[in-house]
């Protein structure tokens, strides 16, 4: 793939990494040892004696036994994942929305680093970084060549380091450099706008540790400085998950107290569970009803959910809480399908595994797993069509994900056509723009004036004309599928006419 369609990549960045992540933390003490297999684990002994003894060089012996771990638990799905010292660390910054580093949110441009947006209040703000600057040098690195995380690694740190970045800002065409000293930094998971008179915009980027209490916290300013709401968009693009109380409590924000919003099956008697829109269970971890702080008004606002591929695991549990109570319209393109639950049992202080122990459901029972959530409205991501969805991957995709644990999974002949087609129109677009000297233009930023899916939301809301999508294609429903098939075999068999 060229360069420019991995920059097309991380325009929609958040299917796989971050749908990992819908959680619930147990200790690691098990009730009863299962019966292990004594001729594999001799077997296992022999090659990590061979190894020690035949290899070329010497090995260590930790690692040898963290790298088996990590791949027996890898063998199992894609979500399922040992945790050594160094990414369990980065897990946790990743659940908790704090890091230390500069203080950016970030993507990628021509190979270099794209300031998106600085984070408000952190040295990267008040060090005048800009939205739309490029990163060429992390201290004595260039950028070229790295990849996003070898780029955030480098940016990231102590506290009270210091980074050099070299800073290209294109609207003044120069170059400089910037030192900033690092700090802990709280990412902000939720932002809130009034895009219209009357009309709310409410973005959530992933549920981490405090995104429910800058929920309430930001939504009721919106309210507090506009009291008639007359609807609200509800923005889950791109969201990868997170922690599955947030996902409750977002969609008890918008429910009635105590229905259904997700339930859980798998192994375990402690997998097999019912989450209800109540204080008991969405606020297990805090003791505290946060949302009791919202006005009572947003219980009844109208709401439009903006949904698409890279929306997964946490947001999926909103959408489809929110569609079955059938409190908002879904609009968008259908989503991830990543419908399990991992559970972290730490091993050690610093060690751990995330491991899958069951599927979630929709109040009406319905698999999210490798399905995701077909919205109500299919809606292009710009008037032009979809430049990009088809190249995102979905869970379906993905190597060893488990099945929906409703019925037979087929391959999407239709939707790997429009993936090959999709890759040769970019690729066709970015040579004729390299003739020309011309750039592929870019999705606009979620939530802009420029963004054409949350235009058509707001006709939604406002009982406009909206420019549903006539072309985006989705899984089928195996009921739909099979009722379509059936059909089709009766419409066979039935006796034709004879013409007279």
């Amino acid at each position: 793939m060229t360069s420019k369609l991995k920059i097309a990549g991380w325009v929609a960045i958040g299917a796989l990494a971050g749908g990992m992540t819908t959680l619930q933390f147990q200790a690691t003490a098990r009730s009863a040892t299962p019966q292990l297999p004594l001729e594999e684990l001799q077997q296992l002994a022999a090659v990590f004696g061979m190894i020690k003894t035949d290899y070329v060089e010497p090995v260590d012996e930790k690692k040898l036994i963290s790298d088996a771990i990590g791949g027996m638990v890898a063998g199992l799905d894609p979500h399922s994942q040992y945790f050594d010292k160094t990414t369990f660390k980065e897990f946790r910054e990743g659940t908790s929305g704090k890091f230390v580093g500069v203080g950016i949110e970030i993507g990628m441009e021509d190979g270099l680093v794209k300031i998106v947006s600085p984070i408000e209040g952190s040295p990267a703000f008040r060090a005048g970084l800009k939205s739309g600057d490029l990163i060429t040098k992390i201290d004595d690195t260039f950028v070229k060549g790295l990849t996003m995380d070898q780029a955030v690694k480098r940016m990231r740190g102590e506290p009270n380091t210091k980074v050099v970045l070299t800073i290209f800002r294109k609207s003044e065409n120069r170059s400089f450099p910037v030192t900033i000293i690092r700090e802990e930094i709280r990412v902000q998971s939720v932002r809130a706008k009034m895009v219209e008179p009357g009309y709310a915009y409410v973005r959530i980027t992933q549920f981490q540790d405090r995104t429910v209490e800058d929920f309430v916290t930001k939504v009721s300013k919106l309210y507090a400085d506009e009291p008639q709401v007359k609807g609200l968009v509800l923005d889950l693009r791109n969201d990868p998950g997170g922690l599955l109380d947030g996902a409750v409590a977002i969609s008890a924000a918008f429910l009635p107290k105590d229905v259904v919003v997700v339930t859980t099956d798998g192994q375990l008697a402690e997998s097999k569970q019912k989450f209800l829109a109540r204080p008991e269970d969405y606020s297990r971890r805090s003791g505290s009803d946060v949302l009791a702080r919202l006005p009572a008004a947003l219980k009844n606002v109208p709401v439009v959910v903006l949904v698409n591929e890279g929306s997964a695991s946490a947001s999926e549990i909103v959408s489809g809480a929110l569609q079955d109570h059938k409190r908002a319209v879904i609009m968008g393109a259908q989503t991830f399908g990543k419908g399990s639950v991992q559970t972290v049992r730490q091993l050690t202080a610093d060690t751990a595994l995330k491991i899958t122990t069951a599927r979630y459901y929709t109040p009406n029972g319905r698999s999210i797993q490798a399905k995701g959530i077909v919205p109500d409205v299919m809606i292009d991501e710009s008037a032009e069509g979809n430049l990009y969805s088809a190249l995102r991957m979905r869970e379906a995709d993905l190597e060893k994900h488990i099945s929906s644990g409703q019925g037979p999974e087929s391959k999407d002949a239709a939707r790997e056509k429009a993936r090959e087609e999709a890759i040769k129109r970019l690729e066709e677009k970015e040579k004729a723009a390299k003739d020309k000297d011309d750039k592929p233009k870019p999705l606009p930023e979620f939530g802009s004036p420029e963004d054409f899916q949350l235009q058509q939301a707001l006709n939604q809301l406002k009982g406009l004309p909206v420019l549903a999508s006539k072309t985006m294609t989705e899984r089928k429903d195996e009921k739909a599928e099979a009722k379509d098939s059936k059909d089709e075999k009766a419409k066979d068999d039935k006796p034709k006419a004879d013409g007279k």
